[in-house]
């Protein structure tokens, strides 16, 4: 997916509310080992805004830009059994790409960021069907119209036993809309249900 830098840096600092934000510690990949520290792995704490499904993450929280950008595209969200306390990892399906690992700074934090991360992919594909359910909304509106005006009335005798034609579906397409709006639903609980399954098991 490619993304117009400009136009997302624009994105992260304007002022469209944000979905969630805070400061999260980012752990830092080194490739290069000094001896001295091979144990050490070291965190940036980040200040980090979602908005929609774009993780932005800035060196300050008064920074005007982000020093970074995650995709929520094809990504689980998952708690980490790692060594730090609240940590949490955004992993890819993509073999290739990098994992973030993040740490919160306690479990109301962790939990509330973990479940915003993982609705925020669900949530940008609901908004492009929201999206283009107005756009049919709108086309069925005018066609619609079009069938009022009274020069088509030549045709009309037939069509004078459809009591409700509103009842009719308009197109193929709405039957689709309401299938995917349904199918994500389906797909948001049963990730919150497998979710707090694993709270349970991980916090008895």
């Amino acid at each position: 997916m490619k993304l117009n830098e400009r136009s997302v840096a624009h994105y992260a600092t304007c002022d469209s509310p944000a979905d969630h934000a805070g400061f999260l510690r980012k752990r830092v990949e080194r490739h290069h080992h000094h001896a001295h520290h091979h144990h050490a792995t070291s965190y940036q704490r980040r200040w980090f805004v979602l908005k929609g499904n774009l993780l932005f993450y800035f060196e300050e929280r008064e920074s005007r830009e982000p020093v970074g950008l995650v995709v929520l595209e094809g990504c689980t969200v998952e708690l980490c059994e790692a060594a730090e306390e609240f940590a949490f990892a955004i992993r890819f399906d993509d073999a290739g790409a990098r994992a973030y690992v993040l740490v919160a700074d306690g479990q109301a934090a962790m939990e509330a960021w973990v479940k915003a991360l993982s609705r925020a992919s669900f949530d940008y594909m609901r908004l492009v069907v929201r999206e283009l359910e107005k756009q049919l909304e709108e086309a069925c509106k005018s066609l619609a119209a079009c069938r009022k005006s009274p020069r088509r009335s030549s045709s009309s005798g037939r069509k004078r036993h459809l009591s409700n034609p509103a009842l009719l579906p308009v197109s193929p397409e709405t039957a689709c809309f309401s299938k995917l709006h349904s199918w994500y639903g389906q797909e948001i609980a049963v990730l919150r249900r497998e979710w707090q399954e694993r709270q349970k098991r991980g916090h008895p």
